[in-house]
């Protein structure tokens, strides 16, 4: 299909089929893994309070960790989004911020200093170091005239990631914590609980609805500096609410599944070639496509080697290298 003949299909028709390959990815992610269970079995396990080890296993177990995954995914792949067209960079990740490094250090502090800290303490704890590394790096691209340029913001990040990187590592070797942290930094949806999605389910919510009030001024944002301030933009404070909508949505998810490099990256980079540049349609779809994308790798990493489970931020890692050295070579436009 051409890309004239696909632009022609009404952005509608693009969600509705979007949605559908969402239900269709959830309803394969509950019914696949280690425990042997069919879709009647998750069927049965939603609408009754019948009793029964496998209808425990989906009720208990996987219900909450696949609607994790749903909301994580597109959380990174809004975000990544969003930073794409903020910085007009096609390389940009949550990662570019130093969100991941910031909230990898923070959990290294919580479990040093305060450990009997409640889920809900290390997931604010996790929320602060996602928004004080991105301070940082929003501080050293600011600190010359010309403001936040696309390659200042990739210089920062590496350097302000890699300094934080080096601090959770040094409070682990220092506390004796290193194999706890590097539990979490491993990446993965194990053991999530209805707790935390009480906690992490409305903050990205509350994102991705920002985003979607923002993605018009994103949209013209994205096009230059220039262009926005002629058409009365106030930059300033749209970058400002923008980078707070990131932190709630890239925090929340590293807070949840640790270190999630390359999501955030491809997402946004699949659905410009559906949708077009209009952040009013690359939100909501990049949205969708990362919750799928999320649960594809969720499967996929309980099913290749079941029972034993591989970490889904390798699966993720996996995929998006080479996508990044391909956007790499094409100089930011893959599909064009």
């Amino acid at each position: 299909m051409t890309k004239d003949k696909q632009r022609s299909i009404p952005f509608g028709y693009k969600l509705i089929a979007g949605i559908l390959s969402l239900l269709a990815m959830f309803a394969v992610a509950m019914a696949y893994g280690a425990a042997d269970t069919t879709l009647r079995d998750v069927g049965l396990s939603l609408v009754s309070d019948a009793a029964g080890e496998k209808l425990s296993v989906i009720r208990d177990i996987r219900l909450p960790r696949e609607i994790g995954a749903v909301f994580v995914g597109a959380a990174l792949a809004v975000s990544g989004a969003i930073m794409q067209g903020m910085t007009r960079n096609p390389l940009a990740d949550p990662g570019l911020l130093g969100l991941t490094a910031g909230a990898n250090a923070a959990l290294a502090l919580t479990i040093a200093f305060i450990p009997s800290a409640t889920d809900f303490d290390v997931l604010l704890a996790c929320m602060i170091g996602a928004a004080v590394g991105a301070a940082m790096v929003f501080g050293m691209g600011a600190v010359k005239k010309g403001g936040f340029s696309p390659h200042r913001i990739v210089l920062a990040g590496a350097a302000v990631s890699a300094f934080l990187y080096a601090i959770a590592e040094g409070i682990g070797i220092a506390f004796s914590i290193s194999k706890d942290v590097s539990m979490w930094t491993a990446g993965g949806l194990i053991g999530t609980s209805w707790g935390q999605l009480q906690v992490i389910v409305p903050v990205i919510l509350t994102g991705i609805l920002i985003a979607l009030l923002l993605s018009r001024q994103l949209t013209i944002l994205s096009l230059s500096e220039e262009v926005a301030v002629g058409l009365g933009q106030k930059t300033i404070q749209l970058k400002s609410a923008l980078f707070l909508v990131v932190i709630l949505l890239a925090g929340a998810s590293v807070a949840l599944v640790g270190n999630m490099a390359f999501l955030g990256l491809m997402v946004p980079h699949m659905v410009r070639p559906m949708v077009g540049t209009d952040y009013r349609l690359i939100i909501p779809m990049a949205a969708i496509f990362g919750a799928s994308f999320m649960l594809l790798a969720d499967t996929l990493g309980r099913t290749i080697h079941a029972p034993f489970e591989t970490p889904v931020a390798a699966i993720v890692a996996m995929m998006g290298l080479p996508f990044f050295l391909f956007v790499l070579r094409k100089g930011g436009k893959p599909f064009s």
